[in-house]
């Protein structure tokens, strides 16, 4: 008999940073391409570029036949969560500083604190409440509703936390017997479906004239890119396939609740980037209310954790 596996902490925080590092420069790079391309477009062409890796992916662990599972249904709804998700981010960065949006989505744990009971049955823990409702003060200070400098791309990131968090929980029983290369290529599929719908849409019904940055990045009329931007692109979507097999390879090798307080450092990318890239610094706003995110959610984790060492 073998001995089970240990976790190996110090490679998960390795995986996780690269991993954030990677979706990072991902979500640089698209907003970067927002002024000249539309959404589906940049989608479809990552999804182009993640291709080949997936496909090694699913040759390397089993074939094709692990895409044939009695869970497709639930893999489909999680990939149209997770593409609604997407699709809400980058439109939300397309109109706003990437720090600021970064900071609204990292709401999304406290989504999946809350729906833990009403979706998987689970009882919600005191101390979760109270993180849930110090996170909720955080983001109003972040979004500040009613406030003459309200940004309405900021709900695209608060959707986008939200449909996140019910994929993701919805990615915790399918996981228990669906390969994690056949879920990544259904969601790779699910991806550039709902592009191509969109890009029949946008390019064959003639649409009003929109303004606001987000909908214009969602709705302009396909262009092809030159060769500088093809290769962008695709790199792009290389970067997406390695990042989900670093988050993957993360959260193998430790316990998610050790895992996701690193997944914050998200926001030194955003800022770095946002402040060299594109010459945007968070504002007090922000920084206050990005703080109490993260702060309540590292310390929502590891309440959880030594909770769970006491049972």
């Amino acid at each position: 008999m073998t001995e089970p596996k240990r976790d190996n902490p110090a490679l998960a925080i390795t995986c996780a940073l690269i991993a954030v590092g990677l979706a990072s420069t991902q979500d640089a790079i698209t907003k970067s391409m927002s002024g000249s391309y539309s959404a589906y477009e940049t989608v479809m062409f990552r999804c182009i570029g993640s291709l080949p890796i997936l496909l090694v992916m699913l040759w390397r662990t089993g074939g094709f036949a692990q895409l044939r599972t009695p869970q497709l249904g639930s893999v489909i709804l999680r990939g149209a969560l997770l593409c609604l998700g997407y699709f809400c981010f980058v439109l939300a960065i397309a109109a706003m500083p990437i720090a600021d949006a970064v900071a609204i989505y990292f709401t999304m744990p406290f989504f999946v604190a809350g729906l833990a009971g009403p979706l998987l049955g689970e009882r919600v823990r005191p101390h979760r409440w109270l993180a849930i409702a110090a996170a909720f003060i955080g983001m109003l200070i972040m979004v500040r509703p009613g406030a003459g400098v309200f940004e309405p791309a900021s709900l695209f990131a608060l959707l986008s936390a939200l449909s996140y968090a019910v994929g993701q929980m919805l990615g915790r029983p399918i996981a228990q017997t669906v390969s994690l290369p056949a879920i990544a290529m259904w969601q790779n599929v699910i991806y550039f479906a709902a592009a191509a719908l969109m890009a029949l849409i946008f390019n064959m019904i003639e649409m009003p004239a929109f303004t606001h940055k987000s909908l214009v990045f969602l709705s302009r009329p396909w262009v092809w890119p030159d060769l500088r931007d093809m290769a962008i692109f695709l790199g792009n979507g290389v970067l997406a396939a390695f990042a989900m097999v670093f988050f993957a390879s993360a959260y193998k090798h430790a316990e998610s609740s050790f895992v996701a307080p690193f997944e914050y450092s998200g926001m030194i990318w955003a800022v770095t980037y946002g402040y060299f890239v594109f010459g945007d610094f968070p504002g007090t706003a922000t920084w206050t209310g990005g703080a109490i995110v993260i702060i309540t959610g590292i310390l929502m984790i590891l309440r959880d954790r030594q909770l769970d060492r006491a049972i």
